[in-house]
């Protein structure tokens, strides 16, 4: 008697679980599967919801708003959905000479596919920082830092120092030091750059 009563429990267990199961495929198949337009909104991973705002590798870049050396205010969030390349540089750092060009020679490669170039000197006068670029032909935003409010925020140890920032604003690279152009295009192709 008892084995027949733990058998029917049993029975009628399966039978609910049965029926929820099929209610729940009916209501699928009624109200539709989720498009893939509000799965693509899920959270991923490594959503922005769970990744920190910091100046490190895989956190999102610091938001910030300087003056180019034109008085125009530019902000890197402006840029959502661009590759960025922050380079922090000042105008006496040999290095800084050195990787310019290339940098200057990428931009005009691969600005139609949205390549932003932000070139933060270090608290220098803005004549100085214009002098700079005009003679080295530098056509990317040269930003002026009055005190090194962004290089702190940055924590800027050394010249020149870049971050790579790929469309969803996530820093992928952080280089501190003259980069080689095999280096430069790797770090290009890690935020979605091809070169």
């Amino acid at each position: 008697m008892e084995i027949e009563q733990q058998g029917s429990k049993f029975g009628i267990s399966r039978i609910i679980s049965l029926i929820l199961i099929l209610a729940g495929i009916a209501l699928l198949i009624f109200f539709g599967f989720p498009s893939t337009e509000v799965l693509e909104h899920l959270p991923t991973p490594q959503s922005k919801l769970t990744l920190s705002v910091a100046p490190v590798q895989d956190a999102l870049a610091p938001d910030f708003s300087l003056l180019n050396i034109e008085g125009e205010q530019i902000q890197l969030s402006d840029f959502q959905g661009q590759p960025v390349l922050i380079n922090f540089w000042a105008t006496w750092c040999g290095p800084c000479l050195i990787e310019m060009p290339s940098i200057q020679d990428r931009f005009e490669k691969h600005q139609k596919e949205g390549l932003v170039v932000l070139a933060i000197d270090f608290d220098e006068p803005k004549e100085d920082v214009a002098f700079f670029g005009e003679e080295l032909g530098l056509t990317f935003d040269l930003l002026l830092d009055p005190g090194g409010e962004i290089q702190n925020l940055y924590r800027i140890l050394g010249y020149p120092t870049s971050f790579f920032v790929d469309p969803d604003g996530v820093i992928k690279v952080l280089h501190i030091g003259v980069m080689t152009e095999g280096q430069l295009d790797d770090y290009l192709s890690q935020i979605g750059i091809d070169t």
